[in-house]
């Protein structure tokens, strides 16, 4: 449970109040980077009413004119994809599948760490209208990794959305995400071998991703 972190701090949403995001100041490191905030999405990826006011909030970004076919899911954001599916079918959003029905998938990571998409899952990408959904938006590495990704399998991307970014844009992409380093004023990425917590001595409170976090 995250109350096993200490001094959590709640932060209501801007632009939905439903939506909370829990964060722990600390010393954490990521893949890609060191960070002084964990951010817990946990509830907002797996429980019912906030995934779906999560993917409710996106979905007022793309409904009025922009075709979507794919929703491509990052960081375990799947029942916010289908939500997301769900509330952009219900608002007239164009889709250019056959059936009418919006596709909801992730990619795949080989052993060398490469994003690929099986052949089955190949035409779900290819010529398709895209979203990418993601839990955060940090460094940039991840969407810069899935676009590239995607491109390579002929998607065409439309949009990038996650729940928390601390970019606007990546590769001329705009990035649209429902809390943002602004909710955070002093969220702090620092590379790996330049972090100021690591120089003065401060060990690292856990290790985190998308899945959530170890306490060392």
């Amino acid at each position: 449970m995250l109350e096993k972190l200490e001094n959590v701090i709640k932060i209501p949403s801007k632009i939905n109040n439903k939506l909370i995001l829990k964060v722990v100041p600390g010393h954490f490191a990521t893949n890609h980077s060191h960070i002084n905030y964990y951010l817990d999405m946990t509830r907002l990826k797996v429980g019912q009413r906030e995934a779906y006011q999560a993917a409710s909030t996106m979905a007022k970004e793309y409904q009025y004119s922009t075709p979507i076919d794919t929703i491509i899911c990052m960081d375990g954001c799947y029942m916010i994809g289908a939500f997301l599916a769900s509330k952009l079918t219900e608002a007239g959003v164009i889709s250019m599948n056959v059936h009418q029905s919006i596709y909801v998938i992730e990619p795949e990571f080989n052993p060398s760490g490469q994003m690929i998409f099986r052949d089955n899952i190949q035409p779900m990408v290819n010529g398709k209208n895209t979203l990418l959904l993601l839990a955060s938006a940090t460094t940039g590495k991840t969407i810069a990794q899935s676009l590239e990704c995607i491109e390579y399998y002929g998607g065409i991307i439309q949009g990038i959305s996650a729940i928390f970014s601390a970019t606007d844009q990546i590769e001329g992409h705009t990035v649209k995400s429902i809390f943002h380093t602004d909710d955070l004023p002093d969220y702090q990425s620092f590379s790996q071998h330049h972090c100021p917590f690591c120089e003065a001595g401060h060990k690292i409170d856990a290790i985190v991703n998308s899945y959530g976090y170890s306490k060392f």
